[in-house]
């Protein structure tokens, strides 16, 4: 079974992409001669193609998070467990787009591209232009853009390359983060936070580790530890230092009165 929309499909058992239309035996059907796409006339975009054609890769489902296994070619798929449709195609947006984009691809926004789109689900991202909409990645999520971002982003890792300078009105929440230009805003890391050489970043940092090296900059505050405890609740764990009183380890623990002044 597949979905009726779906372009290609992936046999489950030899791993080999295919047009999911059969016609009926003995229906004639009026074919009309298509022009071949143009290839690449370099021998590297030749080996590009053929390379992306036989490798496979394996893709999770966006509602049961069922992993697969899928040919390189194929542009969609469907989940076998659920029947949800699979979008594998990669997106390069070069002028305005407003549609959400959900997909086990990459997308590419480039400088002209303007992308409006209120949620955009991607294997892995390149934004050069305007983002006005929230970007998940499950992958790298690469930011070489200067300007306003107002949705939210999350990846697995974040890399905000030498030519940025953006500000997050939303938290930044990654797995992890390299800065390599200007940034600000309220960032949330898994693991590292790196501010590279010339790179520099101003607002709230939370994460297990950061690093800053010789000649960057950090502005803000910043709560080491564990991401999912915040520093209000840290100090809601601990007495104040008044009520405290510490024990003697001394045998004789009877009050004494204080010596008269």
């Amino acid at each position: 079974m597949e979905y009726a929309a779906a372009k290609s499909s992936m046999c489950r058992q030899c791993g080999r992409s295919f047009s999911p239309f059969v016609p009926k035996p003995g229906l004639k059907l009026r074919t009309k001669e298509e022009t071949p796409p143009p290839q690449s006339s370099s021998i590297f975009g030749r080996f590009e193609d053929f390379w992306k054609r036989q490798r496979s890769s394996i893709i999770e489902c966006f509602e049961c998070k069922r992993k697969q296994q899928v040919c390189g070619g194929a542009t969609s798929t469907i989940c076998p467990a659920c029947s949800t449709h699979i979008d594998l195609r990669d997106y390069k947006i070069t002028n305005g787009f407003s549609r959400s984009i959900r997909t086990r691809g990459d997308v590419h926004l480039t400088g002209k591209g303007d992308l409006g789109s209120s949620s955009v689900v991607c294997r892995s991202a390149l934004v050069e232009g305007r983002l006005r909409g929230n970007l998940h990645c499950d992958g790298i999520a690469t930011i070489n853009y200067s300007g306003k971002i107002p949705g939210r982003i999350s990846a697995q890792h974040i890399v905000v390359e030498r030519k940025a300078n953006i500000h997050c009105f939303r938290r930044v929440r990654a797995g992890s983060i390299e800065i390599k230009g200007k940034m600000s805003g309220e960032i949330t890391a898994q693991t590292m936070v790196t501010i590279h050489k010339k790179g520099s970043l101003e607002g709230d940092v939370t994460a297990r580790a950061i690093t800053v090296e010789k000649g960057g900059m950090f502005s803000g505050q910043l709560v080491i530890g564990d991401i999912s405890i915040t520093q209000g609740e840290l100090l809601q764990g601990q007495e104040p230092a008044a009520a405290r009183i510490p024990e003697s380890n001394f045998p004789d623990t009877a009050p004494r009165p204080l010596p008269a002044t």
